[in-house]
């Protein structure tokens, strides 16, 4: 899937990854793409409710090699 930002959260725990992603949804247009690439295994839970009550839409997710990739659209 085609992304037009990249954020990389590997390594960081709770709530960084929702706090770094929320700034980087601030940083694209409605309707882009952001790519989020974390570690913390508590991520898959907490950006899938956040997408959610936050007006976005998550497009898709996988787990990689012990890493969580999330498409995140800006709603």
């Amino acid at each position: 899937m085609k992304a037009n930002k990249v954020l990389d959260v590997n390594g960081l725990a709770c709530p960084m990854p929702i706090v770094k992603t929320k700034k980087a949804m601030n940083e694209i247009e409605t309707g882009q793409v952001l790519e989020v690439r974390a570690t913390d295994k508590g991520a898959k839970n907490d950006l899938a409710a956040w997408t959610k009550s936050s007006g976005h839409e998550l497009l898709d997710f996988k787990e990689e090699n012990g890493v969580f990739i999330f498409w995140i659209k800006k709603g």
